[in-house]
Order: structure tokens, then sequence, then C-alpha cells
């Protein structure tokens, strides 16, 4: 294995059976980014594409056996922060004015984008969720060398993955300390005292990391993780991106050629 981390787990479906689960690491990478691509730059509007899109998804995740509940609040998680960006669609101008109050406008230009939008933000977070909900991230980074990805992008992935769990601890540690020295009685003291764990935490950090890569270093490390152990693709693999390839084609026909 790649990496062990104790301190939290996001892929609570990794160890399920199903089709979708027998798949290599490599193909379902490559069917996530060819499904969320597609559907990310679809223009605006395409009502039927997405519906579509939609359909392929739904029976992907029923044949996946994930954990809807922790997919459902995963997803709604998301939603808040790219919320505040679509929110900033809805007053475009342009088309028939729906709805005026001073300066803010509600056109059907901007409720086209705006749902537009939404359903591409959904349908790419459904389908990321359900790639790293179903995968194992040593799996996943093992994918993502077989798919010949910059190798410092694997290595920064795979170590921000393993400490950001260390550097949870240690926040909690920092504010354990603090609480027991009373030092966060008022909001005042409050702030500077965060203020300066998060200094302290990014000295800490800096050091920690340079200190774990000259241990890296001696210990043969190269800047690529081991890929000996990564399963080749077999027929199936091929059928189901070849299957992901139709389905795109298909919903990209629903609006080249209606």
């Amino acid at each position: 294995m790649l990496l062990h981390v104790g301190a939290f787990q996001l892929d609570i479906d990794s160890d399920r059976s199903s089709p979708w689960h027998r798949l290599t690491p490599q193909i379902r990478i490559a069917c996530a980014l060819l499904f969320v691509f597609a559907a990310a730059l679809t223009p605006n509007g395409r009502w039927w594409t997405w519906l579509i899109y939609s359909i392929g998804l739904a029976i992907l995740l029923s044949i996946s056996r994930i954990t809807f509940p922790v997919l459902l609040r995963r997803v709604a998680l998301e939603s808040t922060f790219v919320g505040v960006v679509l929110i900033g669609t809805l007053f475009r101008s342009g088309g028939t004015i729906l709805f005026q109050w001073g300066w803010l406008q509600i056109t059907t230009e901007g409720l086209t984008v705006l749902g537009s939008v939404s359903w591409k933000a959904l349908l790419s977070l459904l389908m990321l969720n359900l790639l790293v909900l179903t995968t194992s991230i040593p799996a996943l980074l093992h994918g993502m060398t077989a798919l010949k990805m910059p190798p410092l992008l694997v290595a920064i992935m795979a170590s921000m993955y393993r400490y950001i769990g260390v550097l949870s601890e240690e926040f909690t540690s920092m504010q354990r300390a603090a609480a027991s020295r009373n030092l966060t009685g008022s909001d005042r003291w409050r702030r500077l005292v965060v203020g300066n764990m998060f200094g302290s935490l990014f000295i800490r950090t800096y050091e920690r990391g340079d200190r774990v890569y000259q241990a890296m270093l001696a210990r043969g490390y190269t800047g690529l993780p081991p890929v000996h152990d990564l399963p080749r693709p077999q027929r199936a693999d091929w059928f189901a991106l070849a299957a992901m390839i139709c389905l795109v084609l298909a919903g990209q026909a629903a609006y080249l050629f209606p």
C-alpha cells in the first residue's frame, strides 16, 4: 500500500462488491473524468442532454451499492460552497425580466444559467463522490499514476491526505492547551489565540514537511508511487469505458441532432 491513514476515512464503500468495484482504478477515474467533462462543457439550456446523463448516473449509482445517506450528506455539504457562486448567476441580464426590485432583476436568461449550472454541478459532485466513496485512496493514487498524470500532482495529493489528519490532531491539541491555560475566556483573546495557533501550525507544518521529505529521500523516494500491484484492465473494464463513451455521445447527440 502506498499510505495508511487512520484519522479519517473517505472511501467508506471501497470494500463492497459490485460491477463498478470490480473495475480497475484507472478505468473508474477515466469514466468519472469523461462524465464530468461532458456534463460541465455542455452549453446552457441543454436539458435533454443532462436528463440522459442523470439516467445513466442513476443506473451507475444503483449498481455500485453506495451508501446513499452518506452520499447525499457529502453532496449537500459541498453544494453549500457551490451555491455561493451560483446565486450570482441568477441576476444576469438578458432575456425577459420576470422580477425586479431596484437594481436587482431576475430574467429568463438568469434562470436558464442558474438551472444549467446547478444541474452541471450536481451531476459532477455525484459522480466524483461516487468515485471517492467506492475507491480507496491508495488505489486512486495508483490509478492516477497509471493514467500518466503529473507525478508532482499525485505526490501533493498523497501528502495532503496523509498529513491532514496529523495537522487536525495538532491543532486540536493546541486548542486544548490554550483552553487549559484559560486563554480563550473572551472573544478578543480567543481571536488572538486562534491567530497565533494558525501561525505556529504553519511553522510546524513547514518544518515537519521538510523533515519528512528528507527522510523519504533517504529511503529512496523518487517522486513516483509504486504501481507494481495495480491490476491491468480486462475486457470488462474496456466494456465499461465504451459504455461511458456511448452515454456521453448519446447525451451530446440529444442537442447536436435534435
